[in-house]
């Protein structure tokens, strides 16, 4: 696994969310301004742990699915179901 190319993956597609940009979000009466809520991802050096999910080895073909999905530059396909309009 090579977790440098992985962070810097992770660090770019960061950027393409909109990391540091706020959004307007209208309320009733008006609006305000709030952060997109990050998505937690914590890499062991045995697996990884997405969303405070379960642990997942880096040998389960998801996992390795997902990271491959990472480290090419693309948000994991896994996501798209829980982000059907993207992230």
């Amino acid at each position: 696994i090579d977790f440098d190319l992985i962070l810097e993956k992770v660090k770019d597609l960061n950027v393409l969310a909109g990391e540091g940009i706020s959004q307007i979000e209208h309320t009733p009466g008006g609006a305000r301004l709030r952060q997109p809520k990050p998505l937690p991802l914590t890499l062991y050096r045995n697996g990884i742990v997405m969303f405070n999910g379960p642990f997942r080895p880096y040998e389960d073909p998801s996992t390795q699915q997902c990271l491959q999905d990472i480290m090419d530059g693309y948000f994991p396909s896994e996501l798209q179901l829980r982000y059907p309009d993207g992230i």
